[in-house]
């Protein structure tokens, strides 16, 4: 079992890398795109600036809070999308027949398709994250704790994103609900979860499982709680499970396009 799970994660590492060495290609291009998502995401300070100016906390959180927030949500995106960005694309693979090349691959077809390729700007992200929390709120401890919650909000995201695309399967027109969810996903992460009430709320808790990705590792930022990060590991474990479920199970009703394109 331990030599397995090793095997894959070498198969993802390498993976990534070699997705990083193709978008390297273009050094300029490359260094550029991950500069101005970092710069995208510092112009969003300013905003929150303006707000603290006029009030003193929104939703129970103040400034710094505000911040935490934003970089963990930032560096979770970014893990997400540079170690598994196909899985944004699975419901486009699905419908078009285009997962014929993973599957006479000798490895996990799930794993083979959202490796396959990786996000240049993503790494802005990852990168901004860190920095927020090396000005704001760097310890040794701290900087161990945004990494795993990171990993863990980045597998969650992941996750959702293969079970939502999986839906495909299933729906001729998956895609639509499965890009509008996870658009809804990561637009409400960077708001803090005190502005949303009652049946909103709870939605952001267990449907679309945002609050497990930033809200409840924020918090948990601002106040460690061993309770909060055990809830969290459990839920990754359970969601990881959850989302090779459900695409084994649709993969079963997939229609092949017979289009074959060569993966190295």
């Amino acid at each position: 079992m331990l030599t397995v799970v090793r095997n894959q994660l070498k198969v993802i590492f390498l993976s990534v890398k070699y997705n990083i060495m193709r978008e390297m290609t273009n050094q300029v291009t490359f260094a550029t795109n991950i500069l101005f998502m970092m710069l995208n995401n510092a112009i969003f300070i300013i905003q929150w600036f303006i707000l603290f100016h006029l009030k003193d906390n929104i939703g129970g959180y103040k400034m710094e809070e505000v911040l935490v927030l934003w970089g963990l949500a930032a560096s979770t995106f970014g893990f997400s999308h540079i170690f598994f960005n196909m899985a944004f694309d699975i419901p486009d693979l699905i419908i078009g027949g285009k997962l014929d090349s993973f599957l006479v691959q000798p490895k996990s077809v799930l794993l083979g398709v959202i490796t396959s390729g990786t996000s240049t700007s993503a790494i802005g992200d990852l990168i901004y994250g860190y920095v927020i929390l090396c000005i704001f709120r760097f310890s040794l401890f701290n900087l161990l704790l945004f990494t795993v919650l990171t990993v863990t909000g980045g597998l969650i995201l992941t996750s959702f994103a293969v079970i939502m695309g999986s839906i495909s399967f299933w729906i001729v027109k998956g895609d639509i609900i499965s890009n509008n969810l996870i658009g809804v996903m990561l637009s409400m992460s960077t708001y803090p979860d005190g502005i949303f009430k009652g049946l909103v709320r709870l939605l952001l808790y267990s449907i679309i499982p945002i609050g497990l990705v930033i809200y409840l590792p924020t918090r948990l930022m601002i106040s460690f709680h061993i309770w909060y990060l055990l809830i969290i590991l459990v839920f990754t474990i359970f969601i990881i499970g959850l989302a090779f479920f459900v695409f084994y199970r649709g993969l079963k009703r997939y229609s092949s396009s017979n289009l074959m394109s060569a993966r190295v």
